[in-house]
């Protein structure tokens, strides 16, 4: 399948938010985890249009057919859509932002929750190989290297098959991405070593990595409706990230 054709269907299921006006926007594509598309990640979406920017809530659930209940059975567990065939999806979308007129598909956005972390950092670290390891005849590395200038992960899955602690990103193409983190030290779901690890690598390797670590904050501290009885919601610390991802949208624009 091409790109453009993926992503014109990944689209259809996800949603855009955009300022007033024309445009074009620099554009933030927001991931879900692993349990699909959360109504708290439309409250980032409009964080990043207060900046400027339109976002896209990007579903990869229901373009696979795949409902909620199937997310948390079979992707949380991974049995199916690890974050390296997901990392598709992100391919695809810079494809059908060409086509859109009220974006600017040269400035891009990426910002990854949990298993949506783990997508954009393995989007990166599989370098030359998108094409086969995404089944996309004609994913563009190139792409993903030059038009996206920062990314937030938040609360990433890093441990094994996660590939950026041993690859890394082939960071010395593209120094001037800037990557934000959000990483709880009371996470009971990826932990806090495998993210720091593989972020400690990519700044060995000369990348910009700036972190927020929140001491008591459990996985998905800022969901409100998680169904994990050990998540404990945080909204004072819900309001910080998004005061941090408002902050990195502003960093990133001005650069």
């Amino acid at each position: 399948m091409l790109s453009a054709d993926w992503g014109a269907k990944v689209a259809a299921a996800s949603k855009v938010f955009k300022p007033s006006g024309p445009g074009p926007f620099p554009v933030a594509l927001i991931l879900h985890g692993c349990g699909g598309k959360t109504p708290f990640l439309e409250t980032y979406a409009q964080v990043a249009v207060d900046a400027g920017w339109a976002a896209v809530v990007v579903d990869s659930l229901k373009p696979r057919g795949m409902s909620t209940l199937d997310g948390k059975l079979f992707v949380c567990t991974g049995v199916a859509l690890q974050g390296l065939k997901r990392s598709g999806d992100i391919f695809a979308m810079l494809a059908w932002l060409e086509s859109q007129p009220w974006a600017d598909a040269e400035h891009v956005f990426l910002a990854g929750w949990s298993h949506g972390g783990w997508s954009i950092m393995d989007g990166y670290a599989i370098g030359q190989n998108a094409a086969r390891a995404t089944g996309l005849a004609d994913a563009d590395p190139l792409k993903l290297r030059t038009r996206v200038k920062g990314a937030l992960l938040v609360y990433p899955y890093a441990a094994y098959p996660s590939l950026t602690s041993s690859r890394g990103w082939g960071v010395e193409e593209f120094t001037s991405l800037k990557v934000f983190s959000v990483v709880g030290g009371k996470d009971q779901v990826v932990g806090w070593k495998h993210p720091q690890k593989a972020l400690e690598r990519l700044k060995r390797d000369g990348l910009a990595v700036d972190t927020v670590f929140y001491p008591d904050a459990t996985h998905a501290f800022d969901d409100d409706r998680a169904n994990d009885p050990r998540a404990r919601y945080r909204p004072d610390l819900f309001t910080q990230t998004q005061a941090y991802f408002a902050k990195a949208l502003e960093v990133v624009r001005a650069a």
